[in-house]
């Protein structure tokens, strides 16, 4: 009897070891030992090294440990029960870099330990992750618990695990940038990425440019969708809408970052997407007419395959040496409040028709031996990464730069697809990838007839498949990855939370973890354990992924429906003849008959009888429409 109490008694301790690796990111190796630690009144913190950041973080997660209800001792006393041990390690591993740490949870301490004070910050996510999920509401006192004891290896895979947010069409405050930033550091993203200009909006302080935020940062208010449907600024009309933050509130910002072992890269469009710049200063561009700041009216045709027009001029103009003069201002001041490496100038979708109908600039370009206006953009983005060199920093842009010749010690952001990445890695240049088909989560989500729809897709699961490094191209040159957030049809941080995770958790573990530990199955259980953390902090998550995924299509002139999930354990349901509930429908089995008539589709996922996605309802003429697609 005692024999099998005790075999019964490991099995539940690794159960309950098991049910509590749900770390995200995935670690690089993760064992469970026999051992348990309790989280108490009674632990310490022992900080074995004077590095100050290490204090720092280390200070930090003690804040966290507080604020719970949990008092934590900074020195080992008598009545301690426990301590947990943070110090640098003494000889250098290389296998750990500069982020990796080792964790090991034992029954009387748990001892952290890394090479760098960013693998202490990294370790310490984990060890909260290792914590009930009740421990991020912030309403509830968790003041004891126990830890199953295990021993964690773990190091990142890439260098640039990023995360992007668009200010410039929603402004957001400062506090709620924070909020976004202090997310993603809990998930071992390092990179945030702050667009900061914009056709919509110039959000960062220049002084020695007061209007480009006394003008550029406002514009008329307008409601629902971006396009035709926003009618341009009336007469007189007065612009109110935007904001934009002080050099103050940037350095802020910047050392909340730090404080979270993330570094931001500041993003200042140009040239295109330069409007709210050119409602500043209109003499910027080619015909040097009064602008607007764009209130997220229709101003440009876009005819496919990237091919577009734009209706109104929002280009500096590359020939006019006093564009120069302005962007050295603008860098001057940029570089200053901003400790890391990289500008990102942008570069995108530039159009060059009004350079192609000025006669200044085209005797411009016969001057400089320029051929066409690709190769002035490129002499454009030349004398834009001279500036930005003299500033003590490295330019990066997205993939368009490659256009008419890459600058010399350019990185490339490849967002079109692959393609631009792979030519800018042939050419001996660093790369960041993030191609709208893995990483752009301003894109759909879920079924149509319950999200917002924009004009394309990315699912939980397909976002999980990015693989930032392409067969055939040297991985040296991949620094690695980025998910985007663009902000046209995003207009809160709650649903700025909710279109981030949980396609977030894909790409931090894709840019984190090792390509071969990679596992659909294991990841979604391991995102269902975060809905909840999500919940108990009261942040938006998206659970879309939990819904059924309709396909529809003609079979001999039949309209026919196959319904899946791949979320392991669950079962769907569905009524196509106008009744509800759904659990006293049909279970799926195989595809079907959607019959003609004035219908619906009704359909739902389930496990052990419970309703886990969305209640889907789509009437058999939305799913006809569909079927042709």
């Amino acid at each position: 009897m005692k024999t099998f109490l005790k075999v019964l008694l490991i099995a539940i301790t690794f159960q309950i070891g098991y049910t509590q690796n749900h770390i995200i990111p995935k670690p690089v190796n993760f064992s469970l030992t026999k051992d348990s630690f309790e989280i108490n009144n009674r632990i310490a913190i022992n900080i074995q090294t004077d590095n100050q950041e290490v204090i720092n973080y280390t200070h930090n997660f003690e804040n966290f440990l507080i604020k719970k209800g949990i008092q934590v001792s900074s020195k080992s006393k008598k009545n301690n029960i426990g301590t947990i041990i943070i110090t640098l390690l003494k000889d250098f591993n290389k296998e750990l870099g500069n982020e990796g740490y080792l964790l090991d949870i034992k029954k009387d301490k748990i001892l952290l330990s890394a090479n760098k004070a960013s693998g202490i910050f990294n370790g310490l996510q984990s060890l909260r992750q290792l914590f009930p999920s009740e421990i991020e509401n912030n309403e509830q006192k968790l003041t004891s618990f126990n830890l199953t004891g295990c021993q964690i290896k773990d190091y990142p895979r890439f260098k640039w695990r990023g995360l992007h947010l668009d200010v410039s069409r929603h402004f957001f405050t400062v506090e709620e940038v924070k909020t976004f930033i202090d997310k993603m550091s809990q998930y071992k993203f390092n990179v945030f990425h702050w667009h900061l200009t914009d056709d919509e909006g110039w959000r960062i302080e220049i002084k020695s440019l007061p209007k480009l935020t006394e003008v550029g940062a406002w514009r008329v208010e307008r409601f629902g969708d971006f396009g035709k449907e926003r009618p341009y600024p009336k007469p007189d009309e007065k612009a109110t809408y935007g904001g934009f933050y002080t050099q103050e509130e940037i350095k802020e910002v910047v050392q909340y970052a730090l404080d979270r072992n993330i570094t931001i890269v500041p993003e200042i469009d140009m040239p295109g997407h330069s409007m709210a710049a050119l409602a500043a200063y209109p003499d910027l561009s080619t015909k040097q007419e009064p602008k607007f700041v764009n209130p997220g009216s229709k101003f440009s045709e876009w005819y496919g395959n990237g091919v577009f027009k734009m209706l109104i001029e929002n280009t500096l103009n590359p020939a006019d040496e006093k564009v120069y003069d302005f962007v050295d201002k603008v860098f001057t001041e940029v570089a200053q409040l901003f400790p890391g490496d990289y500008i990102h100038m942008g570069g995108d979708e530039c159009y060059k028709g009004f350079w192609e109908e000025d006669e200044k600039v085209q005797l411009f370009m016969k001057e400089n031996d320029l051929s066409n206006s690709e190769e002035l953009q490129s002499y454009f983005v030349k004398r834009v990464e001279s500036i930005i060199k003299s500033k003590g920093k490295k330019l990066i842009g997205w993939d368009e730069i490659l256009e008419g010749g890459l600058a010399e010690d350019a990185t490339v952001m490849s967002w079109r697809g692959m393609k631009g990445g792979i030519e800018a890695a042939k050419l001996g240049h660093h790369v960041v990838m993030s191609p709208t088909t893995y990483s752009y989560l301003d894109y759909t989500q879920g079924d149509h007839s319950v999200e917002n729809v924009i004009y394309n897709d990315l699912s939980l699961e397909t976002c999980y498949s990015f693989e930032p490094i392409p067969e055939n191209t040297d991985p040296q040159y991949i620094l690695g990855g980025q998910g985007n957030v663009w902000t046209e049809k995003i207009a809160s941080m709650p649903f700025v939370f909710y279109m981030t995770y949980p396609r977030a958790f894909a790409l931090t573990e894709t840019l984190w973890s090792p390509k071969e530990l990679k596992n659909w199955n294991d990841f979604i259980v391991r995102v269902e354990n975060h809905f909840t953390r999500f919940e108990n902090a009261h942040l938006n998550i998206s659970k879309a992924v939990l819904d059924p995924v309709i396909t529809v299509y003609k079979k001999d002139d039949l309209l026919m429906c196959e319904l899946k999930n791949s979320v392991p354990n669950t079962e769907i349901f569905y009524t196509i003849n106008n009744t509800y509930p759904m659990q006293f429908g049909l279970k799926y089995q195989e595809p079907f008959v959607i019959p003609e008539g004035n219908l619906s589709l009704r359909t739902q996922t389930f496990r052990n009888g419970i309703p886990i996605g969305r209640s889907l309802k789509i009437h058999r003429s939305e799913l006809e429409k569909r079927s042709s697609k």
